[in-house]
């Protein structure tokens, strides 16, 4: 059985005693391979392996971890069809349950891919660091302010030990995206005034609950529903448009307040989650953000990012309306590979790049509007960074795991895992 005491060892290490052991590791341009780890073996996992070997040569699929064996075989096999001659996992180097972690990273791996849900990333890249491999992550890279705290320690562990670590917020890796937030921020919308965040949508996938499942696996398998995995679909999906603003803007924003609730999706069936959140996001300077995100079936979607500025507006991706207008027309190379590609780069040519941070406050972004969705109360950005209650269950093994009660706003308010007191 893995104590919460030993999945989260590797966060101490990273304050301290990981400085003390290998550090980066040494590649260059010429290198014949990069052995990958992939931990995490769902459809995000071997989708992101998948771009990894098609971003550059050389690479190879070296290990692979999972918590569930079914996960662990299925992507075997594909994995193994689909890369051909980058397929180099031997049996011994298939690692299947909530340490599995630890074989992948120990197997002799350059980089590790993590893509497990959410809420074990913040364990998982502490040990990653500690050991001296760079890092793929996919976003968020938390659930809660415990998470982000120990994310944060490893993002200096990573400086010091001239790591690379990328993460899976993809815009920033698009091209479009990349010369619209440049012209923002060279000032093209003036200043900026407002902003507002979209991800309004269907609902996702569930597996219906099978009567050999425990608790737990249960939990695990349908992940989306249960905030200690998942962070809610504010974190999980609306990171992605979060970050965008926080991106644009340059900085993170100081307070929050949401409306927010279960009004639809409110079978056991889906857990303890919200199926929408309204927040209104405020920056240091006053200027507010307006976010939504839904996940409700039959409802009009939008998936978007809007900056408003003195001198204009701006999609954040493709276009400026104003006394600077501009268009993208351009070609756009998958983000998803592109992603992987400066990760690769960096890594042989020593030109570091660190994402950690960056995707640590647009992670904290999205929990602060959680918790004031959550709880009805406003909230601000140090008292969710400095929550002390960690959401991880206090023992990771298949078994009984009581289902957390839907939040109520209100009663909810300043007590319990909402709040964090």
């Amino acid at each position: 059985m893995l104590t919460r005491r030993d999945f989260l060892a590797g966060t101490a290490a990273a304050a301290g005693t990981a400085l003390l052991t290998q550090g980066a590791v040494a590649l260059t341009q010429d290198s014949p391979s990069l052995k990958v780890g992939l931990i995490g073996s769902g459809g995000r996992g071997t989708g992101a392996v998948r771009d990894c070997v098609e971003a550059a040569p050389g690479v190879v699929l070296w290990a692979m971890g999972d918590v569930l064996l079914d996960h662990l075989m299925n992507a075997k096999n594909s994995l193994r069809e689909g890369l051909k001659g980058a397929y180099q996992v031997s049996e011994d180097r298939l690692f299947q349950g909530f340490d599995a972690y630890r074989g992948v990273i120990d197997s002799g791996v350059d980089m590790v891919i993590l893509t497990t849900p959410p809420g074990f990333r913040p364990a998982h890249l502490a040990y990653a660091v500690e050991k001296g491999k760079h890092v793929f992550m996919e976003k968020p890279v938390a659930v809660d302010g415990p998470g982000v705290r120990s994310v944060l320690a490893s993002h200096d562990v990573a400086e010091q030990k001239g790591l690379c670590v990328v993460a899976g917020t993809q815009r920033r890796h698009d091209v479009a995206y990349q010369e619209c937030v440049q012209r923002i921020q060279s000032g093209a919308l003036g200043d900026i005034v407002a902003m507002y965040a979209y991800w309004n949508q269907g609902g996702l996938w569930m597996h219906p609950r099978a009567d050999k499942w425990s608790d737990m696996e249960w939990q695990l398998r349908n992940w989306l529903y249960f905030a200690w995995l998942s962070g809610d679909h504010i974190c999980e999906q609306h990171i992605h448009n979060l970050d965008v603003c926080n991106w644009a803007f340059g900085g993170h924003p100081v307070k929050a307040v949401s409306l927010a609730g279960r009004q639809v999706r409110t079978d056991p069936a889906f857990g303890h989650v919200f199926d929408h959140f309204a927040t209104e996001y405020e920056y240091a300077n006053g200027v507010k953000m307006i976010s939504m995100c839904r996940q409700i079936d039959g409802t009009a979607s939008r998936v978007a990012e809007w900056i408003v500025g003195t001198k204009g507006t701006s999609n954040a991706q493709t276009s400026i309306k104003g006394e600077q207008p501009w268009r993208f027309d351009g070609e756009r190379p998958n983000p998803y590979v592109e992603e992987h590609r400066a990760l690769i780069k960096a890594i042989r040519t020593g030109n570091r790049v660190n994402e950690t941070k960056q995707v640590a406050e647009s992670t904290l972004t999205a929990v602060m509007g959680r918790m004031a969705g959550y709880t009805g109360q406003e909230v601000t950005w140090e008292q969710v960074l400095q929550q002390d209650v960690d959401m991880t269950p206090p023992n990771l093994a298949f078994g009984p795991l009581p289902t957390p009660k839907v939040p109520v706003p209100g009663a909810a308010a300043r007590s319990g895992p909402y709040w964090g007191s």
